[in-house]
């Protein structure tokens, strides 16, 4: 049994052509595991004795573009949401619900073959992207986004997976 607390996955298959489902749940259990080892190890990150619940959507390009459209005013797809359920500031105890994850598939594929890398494994990145926003990290400013890439880069490189910021600068 691990030592650190667990997070209760809700998952819907709302638009998009996903495939193998239950390999996809799997994929993000896994994801938001090694963010919640890390985030309660490494950051002191509070979390309540009950595994606070993360939805994860997954949706298509025509989706999320009404839902960026609507949220942020950019009507077009883009690849990973978040949705807080209530405000956070990282370091902040969540309650029991964090938010939601929403993921749009055509965009993530195509990102995936223009950075040479397998979906599952840009998935994975964005699981763990989407999770830290649940978490008040963000990359607005340069040194937040230091901070939430470098977060991410450990999480990933936990699960044996590459840098996906590499020699780029924060965004």
């Amino acid at each position: 049994m691990s030592s650190h607390p667990a997070i209760s996955l809700a998952l819907a298959v709302e638009a998009g052509e996903w495939g193998d489902v239950e390999a996809t749940e799997a994929l993000a259990e896994t994801a938001l595991d090694a963010a919640v080892r890390d985030l309660s190890e490494l950051e002191a990150q509070p979390f309540p004795e009950e595994p606070p619940e993360v939805s994860l959507v997954l949706a298509d390009d025509s989706m999320m573009a009404d839902i960026n459209s609507q949220w942020r005013n950019q009507p077009k797809p883009t690849n990973v949401l978040s949705f807080p359920a209530f405000p956070l500031v990282p370091g902040g105890r969540p309650g029991p619900m964090l938010g939601d994850i929403i993921l749009a598939r055509e965009t993530i594929e195509r990102e995936a073959v223009e950075l040479g890398k397998p979906v599952d494994e840009h998935i994975s990145h964005l699981i763990v992207h989407g999770f830290l926003h649940l978490f008040g990290y963000d990359h607005i400013e340069n040194n937040d986004a230091e901070k939430m890439e470098a977060i991410e880069t450990r999480i990933l490189t936990s699960l044996g997976l590459s840098d996906p910021y590499g020699d780029t600068e924060p965004v």
